[in-house]
C-alpha cells in the first residue's frame, strides 16, 4: 500500500513539473535568431512557434508542430 502510494506521488511531482510555465533556455544564437524574426516572440502563437522552431531551433515539420502544440501554442 505504501508502495502505491510513493508512485502515485511521484506520477503527481512529474505531472507538476511537465505543466510549468518556464520559457525554454536558448542558447545564444538562438536568442538571436529569434529576435531578428520577432520583437514581442510569442511561444503561445503557432504561426510563430513553428517558425522559430524550424529556423532558429533547426526542427523539423513534424517535430516542431508537435513541440508547440504540446507547449500549448494555438
Amino acid at each position: 500500500m505504501q508502495l502505491s502510494g510513493l508512485l502515485l506521488l511521484a506520477c503527481f511531482a512529474v505531472g507538476l513539473t511537465a505543466c510549468s510555465e518556464e520559457q525554454p533556455a536558448y542558447n545564444e544564437q538562438q536568442r538571436v535568431c529569434i529576435s531578428q524574426r520577432y520583437n514581442n516572440y510569442d511561444p503561445k502563437q503557432l504561426k510563430q512557434c513553428l517558425d522559430v522552431c524550424k529556423n532558429c531551433l533547426n526542427g523539423s515539420v513534424v517535430t516542431c508542430n508537435t513541440s508547440c502544440k504540446l507547449k500549448g501554442a494555438t
